[in-house]
């Protein structure tokens, strides 16, 4: 599968803003800023002339709003709607929007909105859907690599850092493991031990004092066999 690049365009009236997301974009390694805008007249005009995929667009701008553009576009890429406001959320998924992120934007809810985007960009283009929708960004080597969580084993601290193992190979990156257990999913993820974070559906046996995935066996603290048991039972 051929890597997928998104252009992307950031409309936003405020410098402060439209940089913090152009910084988020810069970091991500399927997106690229093509066009940046502080109102929407300069985006409806600077559009003639520039292909773009996705829109990170704010709504409440001087003259005309994030809607008031969209209206006037004969041709509109994906959007995905920045604002420092709430009460728009219901109109603006009757522009069909990607997704709706409140300022200020953390880089966890960004990527969850972005990998939205690189689904429906791959649906469209090839009529399948990416490999797996659920992934995190880990920087290892100083860039960005993309986990799909569902080739994710088990992640193990090692003092100030962490290892992820996963059904191809083994890194380590500098991070915490309270970090991590805060961005995967709960229902698929658990903490069984200070030391260790396990996706459930890897598991293959357990008993009091550990588990086993994949022929290997990890310690489970004994406070977190009833939480491991209830886990599992709900899957």
């Amino acid at each position: 599968m051929d890597e997928i690049l998104l252009k992307c365009a950031v409309v936003d009236d405020s410098n402060l803003q439209r940089l913090s997301i152009v910084k988020l974009i810069m970091d991500h390694p399927n997106l690229k800023v093509v066009a940046q805008y502080n109102n929407a007249i300069e985006t409806k005009n600077g559009l003639l002339d520039t292909e773009v995929d996705l829109i990170f667009l704010d709504i409440e701008m001087p003259i005309l709003s994030g809607f008031d553009l969209l209206d006037d576009l004969p041709n509109k890429p994906q959007i995905i709607f920045v604002t420092g406001k709430t009460k728009y959320a219901f109109k603006a998924f009757d522009y069909d929007a990607v997704d709706y992120i409140h300022k200020p934007v953390n880089k966890e809810r960004f990527n969850n909105a972005v990998a939205k985007a690189i689904n429906l960009y791959q649906l469209k283009t090839n009529g399948v859907p990416v490999e797996d929708e659920n992934f995190i960004f880990v920087k290892s080597n100083l860039k960005n690599r993309k986990v799909f969580l569902s080739k994710l084993k088990y992640i193990e601290a090692l003092g100030d850092y962490v290892k992820f193992v996963t059904e191809k190979d083994t890194f380590v990156v500098l991070a915490t493991m309270k970090s991590f257990e805060q961005q995967l999913p709960s229902d698929k993820f658990l903490r069984i031990h200070k030391s260790y974070i396990v996706n459930l559906e890897k598991v293959e046996r357990y008993n009091s004092k550990n588990i086993e995935i994949d022929k290997q066996q990890l310690p489970l603290s004994r406070h977190k066999k009833a939480n491991l048991i209830e886990a599992l039972s709900s899957m």
